[in-house]
């Protein structure tokens, strides 16, 4: 078979047709090909490693792109790949980032993509281009057409960073259906029958990530030395040809991925370095070329390197491939398990685990240590043995003078804000930092927004005995001063993140960028019932201690069920674990209430399941706030919790179903609501919980009064009286709210 591939690949280069010519069939023949062909056919000749690029669209300039893919072919790439812009990139270093935020800023989308594409083939490009980036600008532009309309241009395929095969069953098929090549990824912490799946998919070549971790290299950092055992044992299960990223810098780490058996190799971080230094002299394209010449030695006829003859470096045999799972019906509700040892991964269409390959074995440990916890009655005796600590159970309190101002339904308050800790966030942690105890793992990172998730992680690794990393958008630094220095007080470290719009949602990129390069010491403490799967399982099942007291507590004052439960959402933790036990009692409402911000007509909210998209980001399927090219766009909140482009999929599954209400509170209603419970009720609510207080008393009104309406009162309001004091300096906003305390 690869002798029939190399004589149509010959045939084709005798023809001297034009690349944008060819069918279907030959351009996966193309890619396969130059990984495969040699300089002799003699079968004891070395193998030449193929020399694979990297650069991303529209950086510097918009201009730039078409000259710098010529540049690399000139200097001798073999392959392009070429970087689709997104806003956050989760796989990749500091450089590709920056690189990143300039092309989103130059407004490049997968469109231009491929408009590049189809100018440079019309100027000459022969080398396989492969677009290179993460899934959800493609899912926003639409699969089939996304291939189709690459094909068109004269793409050759696609490797998408955070999409394992389990999640692209619909994506390879259209891409085999159209003779596009799917390259899946192998990383070091890939387990053996992981090594077998991956490589009985590849239709052209599989990537090798040679390092745990982001993309980057450094001239003075060696190749990891563990690199030829990693290929070689990837090439005991197949013939396929591997070719090695991650981490290369010079000819001399060239030289030694080939010598290692990569038959080609992947350098990406470096030439967007050599763009950088050259890019304002305006002599990027020629450092390019000149950078990948030093590379490749071209014209210097140098020895050739790489695997030998590949029956022989398998010994004759290959192992059999794991059968390629087909893709799973669409089921009314994936709320239950189904299958026996493992967690439904999925709420209906949403959810999943959208990640770098890095990372798929690495959950996969966490759902197995998750399940046996689950079913060992001594973990939950430990859980609730803390109850103590934590100060549960917490208090289902009638506010009579609330109720009265409302003139409806009773509304009672459940008091998360007297958890230790100020609020619902104690529950997940203790739940985690035990799990996390069971894993042997003795350092902790977590995303904070409002910082309350940051103190209560900060608190179980105190009490545990952890070490205690918590990164914060530096936005989110500043408005929350007072949960930062209470992080610090408790050996906590915060980690400002200045990235994007220095956020809830910039945190969570980094925490995971981080957690990808140390999973054998480091559990990501995540705190919101967010990210792949089986993290929104975990989260929500720790967090369901609100919604069954609720059940029992108004069960004892009132003899009924509520007639309706409400919850803010940002993320969704409290949500889901206010909602989840009811989700089956049909005439209970569940409510919940986001972030309006200016107002969810204005482009400045955090309104995701009112005004958001079906997307992917952060490791699962969700309702987004993006832009219609699939980035995600900038959010507003006055409370830092809620100020999130994405919510947990299980609320979106909940939405989609019409189990449950999603409604928005704008910054002056949320500050309405938060005056109005600390002057009538003297409970200082949250701003986020402030939301929910709002939602609330609204459908109070609307009720009669023998009905019961719930309200979870998330947090503490004490670590936003700074930024309340600063917003009612203003004169306009004490106005408004007729609140003249701060003037």
């Amino acid at each position: 078979m690869a002798e029939e591939i190399k004589r149509v690949f010959a045939a084709k280069k005798e023809q001297d047709q034009a690349y944008v010519t060819q069918s279907c069939l030959q351009l996966v023949v193309e890619l396969t090909t130059v990984l495969n062909s040699t300089l002799t056919l003699d079968s004891a000749s070395s193998l030449s490693a193929a020399f694979i690029t990297f650069l991303t669209a529209g950086f510097p300039t918009p201009d730039a792109t078409v000259p710098l893919m010529l540049a690399l072919e000139a200097g001798g790439a073999d392959i392009i790949e070429l970087g689709v812009p997104f806003s956050d990139p989760t796989a990749d270093g500091p450089t590709i980032q920056k690189a990143n935020t300039v092309a989103i800023e130059n407004n490049i989308h997968y469109a231009n993509c491929l408009e590049y594409v189809r100018e440079a083939r019309s100027k000459g490009l022969k080398a396989p281009v492969i677009f290179m980036g993460y899934y959800n600008p493609i899912l926003a532009y639409g699969e089939e057409k996304a291939v189709q309309d690459a094909r068109e241009a004269g793409a050759n395929g696609y490797i998408i960073c955070d999409l394992p095969p389990e999640e692209a069953v619909k994506f390879r098929d259209v891409c085999t259906s159209s003779g596009m090549s799917y390259v899946p990824l192998i990383a070091p912490s890939s387990s053996i029958d992981r090594v077998k799946f991956l490589t009985s998919i590849a239709d052209s070549f599989v990537y090798v990530v040679s390092k745990m971790g982001v993309t980057g290299s450094s001239a003075e950092q060696a190749i990891s030395a563990s690199l030829p055992e990693l290929i070689a044992r990837i090439q005991h299960f197949t013939p396929v040809p591997l070719a090695v990223g991650f981490g290369v810098d010079n000819r001399t780490h060239f030289d030694f991925v080939t010598a290692a058996g990569g038959d080609g190799v992947v350098v990406g971080s470096k030439i967007i370095k050599t763009i950088f230094e050259n890019q304002t002299q305006g002599d990027a394209a020629k450092a390019v070329e000149a950078f990948c010449a030093e590379i490749t030695l071209k014209g210097q006829n140098p020895k050739p390197l790489g695997r030998k003859n590949k029956s022989a470096a398998t010994n004759g045999h290959v192992s059999p491939p794991l059968p390629i799972p087909a893709a799973a019906p669409v089921e009314k509700s994936d709320l239950k398990v189904t299958g026996a040892g493992k967690l439904p991964s999925r709420f209906g269409i949403f959810g999943g685990a959208y990640v770098a390959e890095s990372l798929v074995d690495c959950l996969n440990e966490l759902e197995a240590a998750y399940i046996e916890a689950s079913n060992d009655p001594a973990f939950w005796k430990e859980f609730e043995d803390m109850y103590g600590y934590m100060n549960r159970p917490s208090e289902l309190y009638l506010a009579e003078r609330l109720t009265e101002e409302m003139g409806g339904a009773k509304v009672w308050l459940k008091r998360e804000d007297l958890n230790h800790t100020g609020s619902h966030k104690i529950n997940n942690a203790v739940g985690q930092i035990l799990l996390a105890k069971r894993l042997g793992k003795k350092r902790i990172i977590a995303e904070t927004g409002a910082g309350q998730h940051g103190v209560a992680t900060a608190t179980v690794c105190a009490k545990f005995g952890m070490q205690c990393d918590i990164y914060m958008g530096a936005e989110d630094v500043r408005r929350q001063e007072l949960n930062v220095f209470r992080i610090k007080m408790l050996g906590g470290n915060v980690i400002p993140v200045t990235s994007g719009s220095q956020t809830l949602k910039d945190a969570v990129n980094e925490a995971m960028r981080d957690w990808v390069t140390r999973l054998d010491s480091t559990h990501y403490l995540i705190g919101s019932a967010i990210g792949p799967h089986p993290f929104p399982t975990i989260v929500r099942d720790f967090q369901r201690v609100i919604g069954r007291e609720i059940k029992s507590q108004l069960q004892e004052k009132a003899g009924k069920l509520p007639d309706a439960v409400v919850a803010c959402v940002g993320g969704g933790s409290n949500a889901i674990g206010t909602f989840y036990d009811f989700i089956g009692d049909e005439g209970v409402r569940l409510v919940g209430v986001e972030a309006g911000g200016h107002g969810i007509d204005t482009n400045a909210h955090s309104a995701t399941l009112s005004k958001g998209v079906i997307g992917v980001v952060h490791g699962a399927s969700s309702y987004i706030i993006q832009s219609k090219e699939g980035q995600l766009t900038p959010t507003h909140s006055i409370s830092a919790g809620l100020d999130y482009n994405s919510v947990g999929p299980e609320h979106s599954h909940l939405k989609y179903i019409g189990r449950a209400e999603y409604i928005a509170a704008d910054d002056f209603q949320c500050l309405s609501a938060f005056k109005m419970v600390t002057q009538l009720e003297g409970i200082i609510p949250a701003l986020e919980s402030s939301h929910a207080l709002w939602g609330g008393m609204q459908l109070a009104k609307t009720l009669p009064k023998d009905q019961d309406v719930v309200i979870c009162l998330s947090g503490n309001g004490a670590k936003d009286v700074a930024e309340v004091l600063l917003t009612l300096k203003n004169k306009e906003w004490a106005d408004r709210l007729d609140w003249h305390v701060a003037q």
